[in-house]
């Protein structure tokens, strides 16, 4: 199953990609099932930035909180990898919940989606189609 996105929010991500680079830029995805309705740029809190990332737990937390109050639902997580592919690392396998959130990465000119859970890639990461609209 697909998952749709505008073509605005994905603009929106690859333009704060550009601006952080050469760190990754990272944030959260709100949407339902099927739909990838919304993203925010977090502020990325990993040690080394141009090779990890870690969101703002501050950012994490109040989105959480505000979901559980009625507001958007926390879908997923974006990052990028600003020298490298659209495909999970190994770190963020080690990093990702088996939870089925979404995880979209951008890499170079290619934006590709992938779904945490226990088997693929990295044993981690299923991929997704990822169709703007």
């Amino acid at each position: 199953m697909g998952v749709t996105i505008s073509r605005s929010i994905l603009d929106g991500m690859k333009k704060a990609s550009a601006v952080a680079w050469p760190r990754e830029a990272c944030g959260l995805l709100f949407g339902e099932s099927g739909a990838i309705n919304a993203f925010r740029e977090v502020r990325n809190v990993a040690e080394r930035p141009e090779t990890h990332f870690e969101l703002d737990p501050a950012a994490l937390f109040a989105a959480l909180r505000a979901q559980r109050e009625g507001g958007p639902r926390v879908i997923g997580y974006w990052h990028s990898h600003p020298s490298g592919s659209a495909a999970p690392s190994i770190t963020d396998a080690t990093m990702a919940a088996p939870d089925g959130k979404l995880w979209v990465i951008l890499g170079g000119d290619e934006v590709r989606c992938w779904r945490a859970g226990i088997a693929g890639l990295h044993d981690r990461f299923a991929p997704v189609q990822l169709m703007a609209i």
